[in-house]
């Protein structure tokens, strides 16, 4: 019998917030403002070059190539990006441009790559974001054909979402693996419920939210980045890492990647318990993140490895200042919770922005660490730097997740 999600998150202990974000930080609104106002005039610098096309995954001595829609996880980010910058400044040409964009998500799921559990990225914020915001009929229907090739991934036995690769091939590395991210791509399956009415795709993901606290999360409330189950049986195999130092460390994006998860299934399902295993999840990260509120790559790296990753940072701002949305009102961790965003966020501003001659916006990005991919602009961190910055000075904006 599986737990229950209040079980699951009463298994996971809390190290409790630390004192520092009791307080509120000294990050002004006004230099927030001016950072997204800079961040949306770098979008729109670069809009002629990524029109239809999309910057790689990470820089190149912080300058982003281009790259089509065919395959890859990261293209949806820019037309993220170009959405937000609409939003904000409201100019037309951003919101054309991701109209524009919006057509080789389509296309993709004709032709291009389709067969992993990144649908969930690649498609809230392209098609499900254009239906949010201009009510396009076609984006809801190919944002509902991504959400039943992501449900198609589903292994019933473990309850889990398979992340990589085919799910035909018993004998693969891949087959019933779960990895963390994947909490970020649940969000698709609960949009296409309420799109639907069929409750099917948000059975799947409380499903997979369930068993991926039951086996990527640890009772310290750190995170496995990967964990494998038994498709046919259901048994649990254990956990190993892909990106991360070692299989039983904690890789910081992960972990922000399950912060920001479970705070939006808290709020698609009502689930006060995913709220709560939320918190916990945050006041881990919080509890061993570096002193100016960004992490290195990996909290278990050894002491000598001082590699960064922005975009973990970045990512958990925005599940910090989600969390805080969700939690009752009197709840005195929402405002924990919103002051760790903005330390977050005012660090990223501070310290972390690419210069001029970049076409990104944050520097030292980890894409890879132990491929030596990382100190570049990442364009998943730049989103959702820009999505913080929105979220912190913009309080009546949806999120398109």
């Amino acid at each position: 019998m599986r737990r229950s999600p209040q079980a699951l998150a009463a298994a996971v202990d809390d190290p409790g917030y630390p004192a520092r974000y009791g307080t509120d930080p000294d990050v002004s609104r006004k230099a927030l403002e001016a950072a997204l106002d800079d961040a949306t005039d770098r979008v729109g610098d670069n809009l002629d070059t990524f029109y239809d096309r999309f910057p790689e995954p990470a820089s190149d001595d912080l300058v982003y190539g281009a790259t089509s829609n065919a395959d890859g996880w990261t293209t949806s980010f820019w037309t993220g990006l170009c959405w937000l910058a609409g939003e904000v400044t409201g100019q037309r040409r951003f919101h054309d441009a991701a109209s524009a964009q919006v057509g080789t998500f389509r296309r993709r799921l004709e032709t291009g790559e389709t067969d992993t559990h990144d649908l969930g990225f690649l498609y809230s914020l392209s098609t499900v974001a254009d239906r949010r915001l201009t009510g396009r009929e076609p984006s809801r229907v190919a944002a509902v054909r991504a959400a039943d090739l992501l449900a198609d991934r589903f292994h019933p036995a473990p309850g889990l979402i398979q992340a990589w690769g085919s799910t035909d091939d018993p004998e693969a590395w891949e087959h019933g693996r779960m990895i963390v991210d994947t909490m970020m791509n649940l969000p698709l399956l609960f949009w296409a419920s309420e799109a639907t009415g069929d409750p099917r795709y948000a059975d799947i993901a409380g499903t997979h939210a369930r068993t991926n606290a039951a086996h990527v999360v640890r009772p310290d409330g750190s995170t496995f980045h990967t964990f494998a189950c038994d498709a046919e049986t259901g048994e649990p195999l254990g956990g190993e890492t892909h990106q991360g130092c070692a299989d039983d460390s904690c890789w910081a994006r992960g972990q922000a990647w399950a912060i920001y998860g479970y705070a939006l299934a808290a709020d698609y399902a009502g689930e006060p318990a995913y709220a709560d295993l939320a918190a916990k999840l945050a006041n881990y990260y919080l509890s061993h993140v570096a002193d100016d509120h960004v992490p290195r790559w990996d909290f278990d790296a050894p002491a000598d490895d001082t590699v960064r990753d922005s975009s973990a940072a970045a990512i958990a701002a925005c599940g910090f200042a989600h969390l805080a949305r969700v939690l009752p009102a009197a709840d005195e961790r929402a405002g924990e919770y919103r002051n760790a965003a903005l330390a977050t966020l005012g660090s990223l501003t501070d310290d972390y922005r690419a210069g001029s001659d970049s076409n990104g916006l944050l520097t030292d990005g980890a894409y890879n660490r132990p491929k030596g991919n990382y100190d570049e602009c990442t364009i998943w961190g730049d989103y959702f730097y820009t999505e913080g910055l929105v979220r912190a000075t913009r309080a009546a904006w949806e999120p398109y997740w």
